[in-house]
C-alpha cells in the first residue's frame, strides 16, 4: 500500500516549485528565470515561517498594515518582501524601503508620489507597472495605450526604477484562456523595452497566480504570485 504524503505547507511549497521547474522546462527556459512570490495576505507569521523553512525566498504582501508587523519579524536576510496589493497614495511613505519591489504602480500620480517619498528618504525604489490587460472597468491599472503615453515622464523620475510589468487577466475557469492576456503583456513589455527609456528595464513580468501560473510561465512570466496553492483558501 502506497504511503500517503501529508498535505502540509512544506509539501505544497515543494509541489509548486516542482511545477514551476516543469513549466520552465516545457517552455525551454532555465529554471532560474522564474521566481515564486508567496502571497501571504492574512497568513500568520508561524505559517509563513514554515513556508520559508520549506524553501520560500520571496514573500508578497497585499496590505500595508499587515506588512508593518510581518516584515520586521521575517526580514533578517532570509527573504525578500514584495508589495503586491493596491497601494494608496497616502500609504506610500510606509512602504518606501520596506519592500524590495512594488508590483502595483497603477497610475502616473502614484509613480510621482513614490518618487517624491523615495526622494525624501534618499532611496531608489524598484517598481513594476500594473497593466489592466483585459480593459476591465472595475480593475485598476494602466491601459496598454496609457502606459506608453505616460512612460516618457515616468522614465525621468529620479527615485523610481521601473523593472517591468504586472497584470491580472480577467477571471476564467480555464487557465489556458488567460494565455492571450499573458502573451499581450509580454509583447507590451518588449515594445516598451525597444524605446530605450532611461531607468526602465523590462526585466520582470509578474503574472500568473495559483490557478494559471504554469501557463503564465510558458508565456514569459519571471515572477508568479501564488497564495492559495501554498497556504490554502482564505476568507477575507
Amino acid at each position: 500500500m502506497e504511503s500517503l504524503v501529508r498535505d502540509t505547507i512544506e509539501s505544497r511549497v515543494h509541489s509548486v516549485l516542482a511545477k514551476i521547474r516543469s513549466a520552465t522546462e516545457k517552455a525551454g527556459r532555465p529554471a532560474v528565470s522564474v521566481r515564486l512570490v508567496a502571497a501571504t495576505k492574512t497568513v500568520a507569521i508561524p505559517q509563513i515561517m514554515e513556508g520559508v523553512q520549506a524553501g520560500l525566498s520571496i514573500l508578497g504582501e497585499n496590505r500595508v498594515q499587515e506588512a508593518l508587523a510581518k516584515v520586521p519579524a521575517l526580514k533578517q536576510g532570509l527573504v525578500q518582501w514584495h508589495f503586491i496589493g493596491q497601494l494608496q497614495r497616502r500609504k506610500v511613505r510606509s512602504v518606501i524601503g520596506l519592500f524590495d519591489l512594488i508590483h502595483s504602480v497603477d497610475s502616473l500620480e502614484l509613480a510621482r508620489e513614490i518618487d517624491r517619498r523615495a526622494g525624501d528618504a534618499g532611496h531608489r525604489q524598484d517598481v513594476l507597472l500594473e497593466i489592466n490587460i483585459g480593459n476591465e472597468p472595475t480593475k485598476a491599472g494602466f491601459l496598454p495605450e496609457q502606459v506608453r503615453q505616460a512612460m516618457p515622464e515616468m522614465a525621468c523620475l529620479s527615485y523610481v526604477r521601473i523593472r517591468g510589468l504586472m497584470a491580472i487577466p480577467p477571471p476564467t475557469a480555464d487557465p489556458d484562456s488567460a494565455r492571450p492576456y499573458f502573451r499581450k503583456l509580454n509583447e507590451l513589455a518588449r515594445m516598451i523595452d525597444a524605446q530605450h527609456f532611461p531607468s526602465v528595464k523590462m526585466e520582470e513580468l509578474s503574472m500568473g497566480m495559483s490557478g494559471d501560473y504554469e501557463v503564465a510561465i510558458e508565456e514569459g512570466a519571471t515572477l508568479v504570485r501564488v497564495g492559495t496553492a501554498i497556504f490554502g483558501a482564505r476568507h477575507v
